[in-house]
């Protein structure tokens, strides 16, 4: 299974914004660019700004080039807006939706727990970051994931959880109502941008 072991915070400053809202991604002087002195280059061409967007959204969701690249096959191919699409099935991935419940602070360590086998999706364990939710699936926790859920959630108080789930802290589950929309996803991008980068 390929994915990203390098310095996360790196991300951040390589793209001039928090990828992670935690606090060691949104302090100031960590959004300079990486390097000893920063790198005090020309600014960017029209491809370099569209490659920046879609390396926003590839990072924030923690997904790799050629599994992003599926994606917008695959928003392009549905009915409507493909920027939205593509937004709609990042949301839907099973690590992002733990996040989005609360359970972890970043995508990395959601990843984590599905990977070794704490999650339960309708009863069954799914060891797949990359697993779709879709409108009346569950997602719990099962026992030995409990800790460090409750670990989680205490320092996250204030987090806001997306009108499109219902969490239930007491139980640690999750139940996914609707799709998500675009207005609803907390990371700002402009997925216009992402879509003519492919084109």
């Amino acid at each position: 299974m390929a994915r990203y072991l390098g310095p996360k915070v790196k991300l951040s400053r390589r793209v001039g914004v928090p990828i992670a809202d935690v606090p060691k991604h949104t302090a100031k002087r960590q959004l300079t660019p990486p390097g000893m002195h920063g790198y005090r280059g020309r600014r960017l061409k029209d491809y370099g700004v569209r490659q920046n967007e879609k390396q926003k959204l590839r990072y924030h969701y923690g997904v790799l080039e050629r599994q992003f690249r599926r994606y917008v096959d695959e928003a392009s191919r549905g009915k409507g807006n493909t920027g939205e699409a593509l937004l709609q099935l990042l949301e839907q991935r099973l690590d992002n939706v733990i996040r989005r419940a609360g359970f972890t602070r970043t995508v990395w360590a959601s990843r984590q727990m599905v990977v070794h086998g704490h999650v339960l999706v309708n009863g069954k364990k799914v060891d797949r970051p990359s697993q779709a939710i879709y409108p009346g699936d569950v997602v719990t926790l099962r026992e030995r994931g409990h800790k460090l859920a409750r670990e989680n959630m205490e320092s996250m108080a204030g987090h806001v959880v997306p009108s499109w789930m219902d969490v239930n802290p007491a139980e640690l589950t999750a139940r996914v109502h609707a799709l998500p929309t675009p207005d609803q996803v907390p990371f700002d991008v402009n997925t216009n941008l992402i879509v003519e980068f492919y084109r």
